[in-house]
């Protein structure tokens, strides 16, 4: 373990290419891949830093805020700041957010579709057990019959589209291409907690902006933008938590803003065709500076694990080339599941049916929380944004009447967020009092009623 502050600054001076915030963190990173900075090293104060590297001390801070985010210091005060070892990749934000020890006899903190919503399957395998599937690595990744029926209904003109292993699966090979360590994310706030997770573990500086009830502000993308942005990442329908979808006249607003920026624009069409409201994408205006992504998790099945993805033919080659290094291509069987799931019409209807129960659900919820005094945001979706007096005691509260719900804090990036809980309206099922349901929602939502267990 290195004691002396000289020696500590003389490695980082040897690796140090530029003389940047984004510099500095690279060469503490180097310095801990050669160990020669190893957890628990100590690193010198930040002036002293910025004395003998010739930086300024907003530099260092800067560099020091670009490390702590992704796990690799950590800053203790009257203790200093330290070097840690990052953690194993997983998702901490999302685990904080289902850290559940108690059965519940209705969980609604999962954000899952009802399975019973689901299309049946027994049509669709019949199907694809009369075709033989490709047996070659060489084969196109890509379905064509698949590839034809997914652009019809496409929310733009996209110039090339892949499969990839659902939307999450997609999203992270975009990150990885696009953003470096130290570049500028705008995230919607609040968010989908493995994004931050994501955006976070790849050392990213995250930026959010508020939502309202046509999606992205325009005001807070505005200011994002007055530095530079790599990526914007937002979801155009049912956006997860809120339910807000993203309106035509708002999608205008923002493609204007990011207008020859050079930022890419990352859509997370998650809800796909169990949402009500329009397909709508920022590539109608943007087509170079955008990379759609629409999930049938919650439409066709989670264990599909598929989603389609859209953008530019340099874009996607990036993406088609980084799998290469992994699994290459998404099962080509599957892809004939989901082509039949799409194609068949007693599926389609299937479909078309779930999508109108969870908005039936949904608005049954709302409804009766209005009933109860508490209005709800958002239009869409299987879950509802319920804002609280005190979200610890309402996780609890729920908890006592054996209803489960999902904290609001891991969604959000501001140190202090406005309490609320996710519910997921779309697992209401027919045999849930919707009204009770209300009412014990609106009790723990003002932290006034002690329920008896």
């Amino acid at each position: 373990m290195l004691q002396s502050v000289t020696g500590v600054l003389s490695e980082l001076e040897q690796r140090l290419a530029e003389p940047s915030a984004r510099g500095l963190a690279a060469a503490v990173t180097r310095a801990m891949r050669d160990r020669v900075l190893v957890d628990g090293d100590r690193l010198p104060p930040i002036r002293t830093v910025a004395e003998e590297l010739g930086l300024s001390p907003t530099t260092v801070s800067a560099a020091w805020s670009l490390l702590a985010r992704s796990g690799t210091i950590r800053t203790d005060g009257r203790r200093g700041t330290t070097v840690t070892e990052r953690q194993a990749p997983g998702s901490p934000r999302y685990q904080r957010a289902l850290d559940r020890h108690t059965a519940f006899a209705l969980d609604l903190s999962t954000g899952v579709p009802d399975p019973a919503l689901l299309p049946d399957l027994d049509r669709a395998l019949g199907a694809v057990t009369g075709v033989a599937s490709p047996g070659s690595y060489l084969d196109d990744p890509v379905l064509p019959e698949l590839a034809a029926v997914l652009r019809a209904d496409w929310p733009y003109a996209a110039e090339q589209l892949t499969v990839v292993d659902g939307a999450m699966d997609g999203i992270e090979l975009a990150t990885r291409v696009l953003v470096g360590f130290g570049d500028r994310v705008v995230v919607e706030q609040p968010c989908f907690p493995p994004l931050l997770d994501l955006l976070e573990a790849n050392g990213a500086d995250v930026v959010g902006v508020a939502v309202d009830e046509q999606g992205m502000t325009v005001d807070g993308l505005r200011a994002a933008l007055s530095s530079p942005v790599a990526v914007v990442q937002l979801q155009p329908r049912a956006q997860n938590p809120t339910g807000v979808s993203l309106t035509a006249a708002r999608a205008r607003e923002l493609a204007e803003l990011l207008d020859g920026t050079g930022t890419v624009v990352i859509e997370d069409d998650s809800a796909g065709a169990i949402a009500t409201a329009e397909a709508i994408s920022l590539g109608a205006y943007l087509p170079d500076q955008v990379l759609h992504v629409r999930s049938f998790a919650k439409s066709h099945g989670p264990d599909l694990r598929l989603a389609a993805l859209s953008g530019t033919a340099e874009l996607i080659g990036r993406i088609t080339a980084l799998r290469q290094l992994g699994q290459g291509w998404s099962s080509r069987l599957l892809q004939r599941l989901l082509l039949a799931l799409l194609t068949d019409r007693v599926a389609v209807r299937q479909v078309a049916a779930s999508r109108g129960e969870y908005a039936r659900r949904r608005a049954g919820l709302v409804d009766a929380l209005a009933a109860e005094g508490i209005e709800i945001g958002g239009n869409d979706g299987i879950n509802i944004w319920l804002p609280v007096v005190d979200e610890t005691a309402a996780v609890v509260r729920l908890a006592s009447r054996g209803i489960g719900v999902t904290p609001g804090a891991p969604f959000w990036t501001l140190p202090s967020p406005p309490p609320h809980v996710r519910v997921t309206s779309g697992l209401l099922s027919s045999d849930v009092d919707v009204p009770a349901m209300a009412a014990d929602l609106a009790a723990a939502a003002r932290g006034a009623v002690r329920f008896s267990v």
